[in-house]
């Protein structure tokens, strides 16, 4: 049994034991420096807006009809 496991607690100070693996966030900083949005994005800007039409692609749009909306 190592020594990082506590028990009275039932619980590893290293690992986490019994419950899933004990996190650490000692460079969460640096990973939020690093992470999606901090540059151009350049593909992954438009694919909410494409998501919303089912990706479609290759297709033309239907005209509207002419003057519906402007006579007012």
């Amino acid at each position: 049994m190592p020594r990082s496991f506590h028990l009275q607690k039932s619980r590893c100070s290293a690992c986490g034991f019994p419950s899933a693996e004990r996190g650490n966030n000692w460079s969460l900083k640096a990973i939020r420096r690093k992470t999606t949005g901090t540059g151009r994005m350049r593909y992954l800007r438009n694919v909410p807006r494409r998501f919303k039409t089912g990706f479609r692609e290759g297709t033309q749009a239907v005209p509207k009809k002419a003057g519906a909306g402007a006579s007012s």
